[in-house]
């Protein structure tokens, strides 16, 4: 299996320098590629222009450029050219399928910030001081970079990406590793509910809280923002203003990530099966559609639209998709098993005698069964129900 590995480096000042030129100069040869692509197919011929037919450009390219682009890793190159191909591959299938195509943009130098090496000793070389004690990376054109590697590499090192995150540098490995041990069966199921008020709900009665890490930064959030608008574009003042808006969104990020991370290793050390909705989080946080008025033309009713904003907020806030991407992942590695299930009803549907309906529900965490009397936290409920369903699919799934 493949894993990834995320570690800060701490390059000199002069390393800085020399990694921010290789950004520079690997999205000029993103954008020049782009803009080829572009050209030929806007010619009369209709030209199809390929990875294949740019990667062969590239010898000629580093030739005629060498205090550019010729000092950076050809595999590198290779790789950037690759993430082009990959975008158009993209929008092809948008196209056809039918979807909104999102034809490919060129990119400034503050939106491309991530450089591949496909290849561990191919440009680059991680651990390149073994005698070291200091963890090093080297990279063509840079030099060995310190990393502060916070914990060890299990595996085989496949690729290695640099990554520019605001001020701060970061290494990405994938590592190629035999699968790891399941961990010892518990004989524990659990179903979750995803929500608002509580992070998730599981069918045992428990709940975790929502931190909203985004809401708690959200005064800070608006005063660098609005520190933000008052700038004049191009100023030094502006561009310490944009950090200082980046920073705060990744600190809330991060914060995110290690509430999601540290969620998912609880459920996963404590249960052999997770069951949890199968929840269309795009569909879930759409605007809902303008409603004209009938009777005045060019003006419309109210519809919902400032109270469904506060609802988007609060589940973007949640961060329910990144939550279950890491709980399949980690129950993955552990030997567990993740089912998703088809969340309507959930909290609609009686647990004790099964009657669904709408009045069942009167208030967000209240259940009330309207035809046995029970009574139940709705979210509990909604878990319960999902477990059940969870269960169901598995043992309906062939062996």
């Amino acid at each position: 299996m493949i894993r990834a590995y995320k570690f800060l480096m701490r390059p000199t000042v002069g390393q800085q320098g020399a990694l921010a030129e290789m950004l520079r100069d690997h999205c000029s040869l993103y954008n020049g590629a782009l803009q080829e692509r572009r050209d030929a197919y806007r010619h009369a011929s209709k030209t199809t222009i390929r990875y294949g037919q740019q990667s062969a450009q590239l010898k000629d390219i580093r030739a005629f450029d060498p205090e550019r682009q010729g000092r950076w890793s050809f595999s590198s190159q290779q790789a950037t050219l690759r993430r082009l191909d990959k975008a158009f591959a993209a929008f092809f299938r948008r196209v056809k399928a039918g979807e909104k195509p999102g034809y490919p943009r060129f990119r400034s130098g503050k939106r491309f910030d991530t450089v591949e090496f496909p290849k561990d000793g191919d440009g680059c070389r991680w651990a390149s001081a073994p005698h070291d004690p200091v963890t090093r990376v080297r990279l063509q054109g840079i030099g060995h970079v310190k990393v502060h590697q916070h914990r060890p590499v299990a595996g085989k090192v496949k690729t290695i990406s640099v990554k520019r995150e605001g001020r701060r540098w970061y290494v990405i490995l994938t590592a190629e590793q035999a699968k790891p041990e399941p961990l010892p069966q518990t004989g524990s199921v659990v179903g979750v509910d995803m929500g608002i008020a509580n992070f998730l709900a599981d069918s045992n009665g428990e709940f975790v809280p929502n931190p909203r890490h985004g809401r708690k930064a959200a005064a800070k959030l608006e005063a660098a923002q609005q520190a933000l608008s008052r700038c004049k574009r191009g100023s030094k003042r502006r561009r310490k203003a944009v950090e200082t808006v980046a920073r705060l969104h990744r600190k809330v990020r991060r914060q995110r990530l290690d509430h999601a991370h540290k969620t998912a290793l609880d459920l996963v050390r404590e249960h052999d099966f997770i069951a949890h909705e199968e929840l269309k989080i795009r569909n879930m946080i759409k605007a809902p559609a303008p409603e004209p008025d009938p009777e005045e033309p060019g003006s419309f009713l109210p519809n919902g639209a400032s109270a469904k904003a506060g609802l988007n907020r609060s589940i973007a806030d949640a961060g329910w998709g990144v939550f279950l991407q890491i709980l399949t992942a980690k129950a993955e590695c552990a030997g567990r098993e993740v089912m998703a299930v088809d969340p309507r009803n959930t909290s609609r549907r009686c647990p004790e005698c099964g009657h669904t309906a709408k009045e069942n529900r009167p208030t967000q965490k209240e259940f009330h069964c309207r035809a046995c009397d029970h009574k139940a936290h709705a979210d509990t409920v909604g878990a319960i129900n999902v477990l059940r369903a969870g269960l169901v699919r598995r043992d309906a799934a062939p062996a």
